[in-house]
Parts: structure tokens; sequence; C-alpha cells
């Protein structure tokens, strides 16, 4: 008998355990069909970004404010043109189109940085029909007059505008960067989260040593990336068992999907493989997952999942100080 891959998180039920995270390749309609093909059991949609949004807005504002200067004679009337899918209505149609054209759930993602910002366009995404959303706290805290209590504080405010603004299920995507990592993903739930996705990663800049300039490049994850997320999936898993949590970066392959699911995550995430070798390696990482499940007489996601988090293995330091300690003492490296 095939093991039964149905899953659930944020209360939506899934075909499977495997999500396209946001990436370029969820940004396109053609894409998107294809990963529904493929297996994928719901999409992230490419996030929409404050910064970017309010910088397509002000070109087109600009290109309307020229009016008449365009026209070939002075004083006569513009044609009627259709207006560039610019700005946050890009991502609201784009909503709109998957929910048209996908049987899958739709997650549209969000990722802005002030006041009033998060409600407006949480609210736009959400009334163009988006199943979820997820929120993308991305913040570099790099002024030295902002302490590690303030960046909490904000985004924890941020999911409470956004919880208060939408009645769609809310995913909040965290960093691996906070000092106390279950007090604030408590803290998260307690604001409004439905969810957490496990982890975002923040792109780093190189150098250019010939130029002597800094270069801006999106290294795409490898497997081991996903190490961290596996540590505190299996210690969440105990301490929040009613929250849906998402494993993300270094999804590569059906191992990583077991992994994640061993754990305690309802789904893994991925966005690299995909890149790499397009909506078909969905459906490979599938199969390799169902074929490790029927290999070891598992007979769902259900049966699986959790069953190695902290409060399901014998020993839980294993996802603390021991682990640390136990590997320096191994002589064992990759």
């Amino acid at each position: 008998m095939r093991p039964d891959l149905s899953t659930s998180y944020l209360g939506l039920p899934l075909s499977g355990p495997l999500m396209a995270s946001a990436s370029p390749m969820t940004g396109r309609l053609d894409s998107l069909l294809a990963l529904e093909a493929a297996g994928a059991s719901a999409v992230v949609l490419p996030s929409l970004f404050e910064e970017e949004v309010l910088a397509e807005e002000s070109q087109l504002a600009d290109l309307m404010d020229a009016g008449e200067d365009f026209a070939e004679f002075s004083g006569s009337p513009l044609p009627e043109l259709e207006q560039p899918d610019l700005g946050a209505g890009a991502h609201v149609n784009l909503v709109r189109r998957a929910k048209e054209q996908l049987r899958i759930p739709v997650i549209a993602s969000l990722n802005a940085t002030r006041p009033g910002s998060w409600q407006r366009y949480a609210s736009q995404l959400a009334d163009a029909g988006a199943d979820a959303l997820e929120l993308n706290l991305y913040t570099m805290a790099a002024d030295p007059s902002v302490g590690a209590a303030d960046v909490e504080l904000a985004h924890l405010a941020a999911i409470e505008a956004v919880k208060i603004a939408v009645d769609i299920p809310l995913a909040v995507k965290l960093s691996p960067y906070y000092s106390a990592m279950s007090k604030f993903a408590s803290l998260a739930v307690d604001a409004g989260a439905d969810g957490l996705v496990l982890f975002n990663r923040f792109y780093a800049p190189d150098l250019d040593l010939e130029r002597l300039s800094l270069l801006a490049r999106a290294d795409l994850s490898e497997p081991d990336d996903q190490r961290i997320a596996l540590r505190w999936l299996g210690i969440l898993r105990g301490q929040l068992p009613e929250v849906g949590l998402a494993c993300t970066s270094g999804v590569h392959s059906g191992s990583e999907i077991i992994k994640a699911l061993l754990v305690g995550a309802d789904v893994a995430c991925t966005a690299s493989a995909i890149l790499r070798r397009g909506p078909e390696a969905v459906a490979v990482m599938l199969a390799e997952a169902e074929r490790w499940m029927t290999a070891h007489e598992y007979t769902g996601v259900t049966q699986l999942r959790g069953s190695m988090s902290a409060a399901s293995v014998e020993d839980s330091s294993a996802y603390e100080r021991a682990q640390y300690q136990a590997v320096l003492h191994s002589g064992r490296y990759a």
C-alpha cells in the first residue's frame, strides 16, 4: 500500500508535504502550472517588497505627470493607454491569475518596512484571493541606536497589525538570528501568527577584487543549509504543538523532506532545487520521499511527523549544547 502523503498547513489541506517557495519560478503563471502538475501542494508567490513597489509606483507617477508633453501636438488628447503592471498591482494581479488557474493553495508573500504599509498591502493581497499570507520579516539591524528588543517589538507589532487587517491564515517567515528563538516564536504566535517558516536566508555581499566593488549575488542553498532549521523545528514542535511549521532552505531531495517531517515540520519548502532542475524536481523529490516511507513501513505523513522532535526522543539534549560537545569530541568532520 502506498503511503498517504497528504498533510495540512495553516489549516489548509495539502496533497503532499512539498511546497514551492517564493522564487522567480513562482512569479509566472506557466511555471506555477508546471509546479502544480509536478506535485507541489501549494505555492508561495514572490514577495511584495515595499521598496520595489514604491520605486515602481514613483516611476509610473512621473510618467503620468508628464501628461500632454508626450502628445504629438500641444493640446491634443492623449490616447487611452493601459497602465503597466507595476507596483503592488503586479503582485495583486498575479494572485488573481494564479487563483483562477490553480487548484492548489496560493500563498502571497509580503515584506514591508513602515507602519501602515503592512496592513495596506496585506489587505490588497488577501482581497485578491490569496489562501494565506506569508509575512517575510527581513530586517538588517545595522543602526547602532536600535537594539534587539526594538527590532523584536517592531516585528511583533507588524504581525499583530497584519493579523488584524486580514482574515486569512498568517505565516511568519523568521530569520535564525533572534537571540532567544523559542521565546520570540511564542510571542509571534501570541501576536497572531498561525504558522512559522524556518528560516529566511540573508544574502550577503561578495567582493570583486579586480574592480574593487561589492557584488550582489543570490547563492542557491545546499542540503547542509537545512540543519539549523531542523534543530529549531525539533525544539519548537513540542513547544508549539498547534502551530503550523514549515521547513525551508536546503530542501533538495526526498531525504530533506523526510528529515523535516521527522523533526516536526508540517511541510517542506523548496526553491533552489526548482531553480536548478526545473519544476520536474518536485516530482522526483516526492517520489524519493515516498520510496523511503514505503521502505520503512510508514503509512503516511501523519505517522511520521514529529517522531524525532525534541519532545519525542529520549535525550532531547541532542538538540542543544550536548550535540555541540559531541561533535567537538567525535573527531568526525565532513
